[in-house]
């Protein structure tokens, strides 16, 4: 999750408003939707669900009402119009919200037991999984899936990109 997490900052600190929000063609997601997307769903997984409904960094901080964005969506399902529409004002704002989010993963991680990656929680559309599956599919794989959209958008811009 570090190197996760140490990318996704990596692969957003440099961005311009308008390369946050290029699209190549006007076709597919920009960056802001994508990263927000990402981390509202490492939000919503690591302190709603995995933490029993614990309050999440989106709400606690009231990013929400700061970005002028949904309380609740995380994206998922959404039309890409309404992707489109997604405005964050800033790279460095948004960082701010990423970094929360990533420091409450950190110290829920440090956290966590052999029982606790072994319970059974709920995840739509997946249903009843064990922790240790919400933990690896939802936030790892899909996480650098998302990285990997943004290092290609990146790419596509003329923009430094990471291997990984």
């Amino acid at each position: 999750m570090g190197n996760l997490h140490n990318q996704f900052d990596e692969a957003l600190q440099d961005l311009s408003l308008e390369q946050l929000h290029w699209r190549p063609l006007d076709k597919g997601n920009h960056i802001s939707f994508i990263a927000w997307h990402y981390a509202r769903t490492e939000d919503n997984v690591v302190q709603f669900v995995l933490q029993d409904r614990k309050p999440t960094v989106w709400l606690e901080g009231g990013w929400d009402q700061r970005f002028g964005l949904d309380r609740i969506a995380q994206g998922t399902g959404w039309t890409v119009e309404q992707a489109v529409a997604l405005r964050l004002p800033s790279a460095e704002e948004w960082l701010s919200y990423q970094r929360a989010v990533w420091q409450a993963t950190d110290a829920y991680l440090a956290s966590l037991s052999d029982a606790d990656l072994e319970r059974t929680v709920r995840i739509a559309p997946f249903g009843e999984i064990p922790a240790r599956q919400a933990m690896t599919t939802i936030l790892v794989t899909h996480g650098f899936t998302h990285l990997g959209e943004i290092h290609h958008l990146r790419s596509l811009m003329g923009l430094k990109t990471t291997a990984f």
